[in-house]
């Protein structure tokens, strides 16, 4: 008789992972890994005490995937916060069903965003504005914010099917935007 396979808390978590991005959190269950894994839900269970640990623990995993999915190639040129905002955008709609994960299933429930704006993990974004722009850090987290406000909600109609992606129409949108903001903190200044 060949030994059983351990399912280790990895394998868990990347049955989890695939699920959630192939199928939609929706999905995500203990019983669904099990058929995943090919096993019982008794070595998913005994790795986590809680279903709601396997989504934090896995929740985790793809907050770095999106962000390592969105930073851009600044060594290929060009403004950097509007490379940022175009893969958003592109995650938005590639990568539907963590997006929504991701920021549609209530992670930030009482967040505000300027708390994610302040959160130290948003640092190198706010410095790639102040190098871009030659700003300060306040300025950048403003500028920042009001870019986020409408890239962000492109990449949600994206994520929602409420609209077609159109790679011209998201540059397009993205440069009027950048170009406006800049515009109005040029203004402020006079």
């Amino acid at each position: 008789m060949p030994p059983k396979v351990k399912i280790s808390k990895e394998m868990i978590l990347d049955a989890g992972f695939k699920i959630i991005r192939e199928e939609g959190y929706e999905h995500f269950n203990v019983r669904r890994i099990a058929e995943v894994l090919h096993c019982s839900t008794q070595p998913i269970m005994y790795n986590f005490k809680t279903v709601e640990e396997i989504r934090n623990d896995i929740y985790k995993i793809a907050d770095e995937f999106h962000t390592n999915y969105i930073m851009p190639d600044i060594s290929k040129g060009g403004n950097p916060l509007h490379l940022l905002g175009m893969n958003y955008i592109r995650f938005g709609y590639e990568e539907d069903n963590l997006f929504r994960f991701l920021f549609q299933s209530n992670e930030f429930a009482g967040n505000d965003v300027r708390q994610l704006i302040d959160n130290p993990d948003a640092s190198p974004l706010i410095n790639m504005v102040t190098m871009g722009i030659g700003c300060d850090v306040d300025e950048a987290k403003d500028i920042f914010l009001e870019f986020f406000c409408v890239v962000h909600g492109f990449a949600s109609l994206l994520a929602n099917n409420a609209m077609n992606y159109d790679e011209e129409q998201a540059d397009k949108l993205l440069t009027q935007v950048f170009n406006g903001v800049i515009a109005v903190r040029d203004i402020k200044k006079t």
